[in-house]
């Protein structure tokens, strides 16, 4: 395993001698989505967490729910490693350093194992895998199959025979005959080892809606959940093979840092992050890259707070608004002191379900439940995702956080629609070189310092984002001063 030092004005390529490596890593990976990935992963970890040991976990691709369970079972952060959002380099030195005084480190792809953004597997699990040279432990749902599962597997061998597949799990497995032909067959005609069978459960041990699993921050029996899982691992899944076969990581030098460190500031900022029940989406790298320009983070609870603190900006991440709108409505005294300070001139920077939370009404079953009404508009839902996956944006108009011209990656995911809205396409700030946006192929709603859309940003993807915020709470913080 080779580590890269985070891109920066002086970076060179540094290859680290196997002394100095800190953890064993695996890739846990599926043939599809729903193959049972989070159950294993989220087991194993849970079980290894629970007999003492370190776990440093990782997420695959731009998620947030898998990832918030893998951070619950941990009991530190899930980091996201996105090679579409952000470099070779960046995803490398992100997983070296962020694996650093773990005994093990856990990496949950997503989709199918060789599903990517291409034909030829672009940004995919597998190419992941290679990149961070880490063996994989494949998951099978056996659902309705015995022999099949080792055509499957050996097809994964041979379809990218540099990829190191150290082990299979077999989910969904219905019988002890089902279990012992299966294993039979894959040891028979593969090199690859079965390393565990796990039993089809009567009901889902993750709660289950819309957007797939609910979120560990909304479930009431995560604790639960997290010790079925555990044990389930541990009955069912040879813990010391998996272990015997993951790959060695290696230490980043002490002065790596994960991404290039901001500017220090000279005025001492506070940026609110409304985290609850109704927003839960934030990318750990996101909070901790505006820490390092200075700011000091302020948590606030939409739901229970009865208005803002005193702010220099606030981040409204994404969520589920539409789970908690009666609360949300109920709160009107939050709301109306977050219209108050978007007014006075407040930076804000919302992000999908922030977005919704920000516009006038939502329709949910026929019901409408007011909202701050920074923007004027109504939002409903959908019982089909109005836009999923990637997504690329460019500055074309004036807006508070983005010059003209830049140019961004970013992730879409939503059920919710534009039910009323009366402004035109030319007041939206951003045109989506990819995905879907707002409306009419833009987003980014502008009003004063605020700035709102449905597009989800990585900070190691675009680091200029933090530098902009903080910037922009700077400014702010300078002109109130002044002004009084």
């Amino acid at each position: 395993m080779i580590c890269i030092e985070a891109p920066g004005p002086t970076t060179e390529k540094k290859t680290i001698t196997m002394s100095e490596s800190t953890a064993r890593a695996i890739v846990v990976a599926g043939l599809s989505g729903g193959s049972g990935k989070s159950i294993i992963s989220v087991g194993l970890t849970a079980a290894w967490v629970r007999a003492g040991r370190k776990v440093a976990p990782f997420k695959k691709g731009p998620d947030y729910i898998d990832a918030g369970w893998l951070q619950s079972a941990a009991g530190r952060p899930c980091y996201n490693l996105d090679p579409f959002l952000f470099s070779v380099e960046a995803v490398t030195a992100s997983f070296c350093n962020r694996s650093a005084g773990a005994d093990l480190a856990i990496v949950e792809g997503n989709r199918g194992l060789f599903d990517g953004v291409t034909a030829r597997g672009g940004y995919s699990t597998a190419e992941l895998a290679l990149q961070l040279d880490l063996p994989v432990l494949l998951v099978v749902n056996c659902t309705k199959m015995t022999r099949t599962v080792a055509a499957l597997v050996q097809g994964c061998i041979t379809f990218e025979p540099k990829l190191k597949l150290a082990g299979v799990i077999l989910n969904q497995v219905a019988t002890p005959r089902q279990e012992k032909i299966i294993t039979e067959a894959v040891q028979h005609y593969t090199d690859t080892k079965v390393l565990g069978a796990v039993p089809r459960m009567k009901t889902d041990i993750f709660p289950m809606r819309h957007l797939g699993m609910v979120p560990y921050q909304e479930y009431d029996g995560t604790g639960e959940a997290l010790e079925i899982l555990a044990g389930l691992a541990r009955e069912h899944i040879d813990m010391d093979g998996v272990e015997s076969v993951m790959g060695m990581v290696q230490a980043a030098p002490a002065s790596n840092e994960p991404v290039k460190r901001g500017e220090q500031l000279a005025t001492p900022i506070k940026i609110g992050v409304i985290q609850d029940t109704a927003f839960q989406f934030y990318y750990p790298e996101n909070l901790e890259a505006l820490q390092r320009h200075g700011a000091e983070l302020v948590s606030i609870n939409a739901l229970e707070d009865e208005r803002l603190p005193e702010l220099d900006g606030l981040y409204i991440g994404g969520g589920f608004p539409e789970t908690s709108a009666a609360r949300l409505a109920e709160n009107s005294s939050f709301r109306q002191s977050v219209k108050a300070a978007a007014a006075a001139g407040l930076p804000i920077y919302a992000e999908c379900g922030g977005l919704i939370y920000l516009g006038r009404e939502i329709i949910i079953d026929d019901r409408r439940y007011p909202l701050v009404g920074i923007f004027d508009v109504v939002f409903g839902m959908s019982k089909k995702p109005q836009a999923h996956g990637y997504s690329i944006f460019t500055a074309e108009r004036d807006n508070p956080f983005y010059p003209k011209g830049f140019t961004a990656k970013g992730h879409e995911f939503r059920y919710s629609t534009i039910v009323e809205w009366h402004g035109q396409r030319q007041d939206l700030a951003l045109k989506m070189q990819r995905g879907t946006g707002f409306l009419h192929g833009y987003d980014g709603l502008v009003s004063g310092n605020v700035f709102a859309l449905y597009t989800h940003l990585h900070a190691e993807g675009t680091p200029e984002w933090a530098q902009h915020f903080t910037r922009k709470s700077i400014q702010y913080k300078n002109d109130r001063r002044l002004g009084s």
